[in-house]
């Protein structure tokens, strides 16, 4: 029997690759974003465009119980400490964070109702790996991971919560940072499998926290970044 999804964000990329993966297994998704995009034209996906930064967002009603959901939104500002203005703390903290929790508010008792969901959320491995430039997004990103494990200590045992910490993916989001030949290849070279990520590899991962297979994991921040967060290779 077909679950039901809810995607925060993920209309290209990441959450593409991720809903093919779900609609093919007969499941259905429901996608919130500011644009449908390629995500949003898929059969079997619905979509109800939203702002998650307003202060009151307008999230799609929950029709009944909701057996996964998926935040997406993020941001990659990178700068040194002394170029980050407040507002951009303050931006990168309302999209990575704060729209987390609005959301997690707003469809708690939908996922409670499944008996068996699941929450997936993303962070980054510059939380336990201090990167330069990192500043901003690793801070708010390392607040996602502390809400997390108590949001799972919290909702267990019907609702499990775990992160995806990622390194770089090429994804739309990365694009400035994988833009030609040679940084591509810098990219690839500071891996330990010298090579950067792919969507595919992180809606693995999520179609895994999402399903059945992973029914005895939950608090978890799972590294999904080539080897970058553990490993040094001469």
């Amino acid at each position: 029997m077909g679950k039901t999804f809810y995607f925060i964000g993920g209309s290209t990329g990441t959450g593409l690759s991720l809903a093919r993966k779900l609609i093919h297994e007969g499941h259905s998704v429901h996608l919130m974003a500011r644009t449908e995009n390629e995500t949003g034209q898929l059969e079997g996906v619905t979509f109800s465009p939203l702002q998650i930064t307003d202060e009151s967002p307008l999230f799609h009603p929950a029709e009944g119980p909701i057996d996964g959901l998926v935040y997406f939104p993020g941001t990659i500002n990178l700068k040194p400490f002394r170029s980050i203005s407040n507002h951009d703390f303050e931006t990168d903290w309302q999209i990575h964070f704060l729209g987390a929790v609005k959301t997690l508010r707003f469809y708690g008792e939908a996922l409670k109702k499944s008996g068996n969901a699941s929450v997936v959320l993303f962070s980054t491995v510059a939380v336990q790996t201090g990167m330069p430039f990192h500043t901003s997004v690793a801070a708010a990103k390392g607040a996602v991971e502390g809400f997390a494990r108590a949001l799972a200590a919290e909702w267990a045992p019907s609702v499990r919560v775990n992160v995806i910490a990622p390194s770089l993916t090429d994804t739309p989001l990365a694009e400035k940072l994988l833009k030609g030949d040679e940084r591509r290849k810098a990219a690839a070279d500071r891996h330990p499998l010298k090579r950067f990520g792919q969507p595919e590899n992180l809606a693995d991962a999520a179609r895994f926290l999402l399903s059945e297979e992973s029914s005895w994991i939950t608090g978890q921040i799972i590294p999904v970044d080539g080897g970058m967060s553990s490993l040094k290779v001469l």
